[in-house]
């Protein structure tokens, strides 16, 4: 079963603290995106605010289907 489609939605920020992000989401290895997501987790876990876990993609490569072998 597929997962709806994720909300998208304007952010305005302070261009120092989109820098600050750029700087912790290369740090990480993640987008700003994801850095994004992931510090909203915390900061609701903190509070007691429960959220789903985010459903894990398939990493790598798709196999081949058999008419590509």
């Amino acid at each position: 079963m597929a997962a709806p489609p994720k909300k998208a939605f304007p952010l305005r920020l302070e261009p120092a603290l989109f820098a600050a992000l750029e700087r912790a989401a290369a740090a990480d290895l993640r987008s700003v995106n994801a850095e994004i997501e992931m510090l909203l987790r915390e900061a609701l876990a903190r509070r007691g605010v429960k959220v789903a876990a985010p459903e894990q993609r398939p990493r790598g490569r798709p196999p081949k289907k058999e008419d590509e072998a």
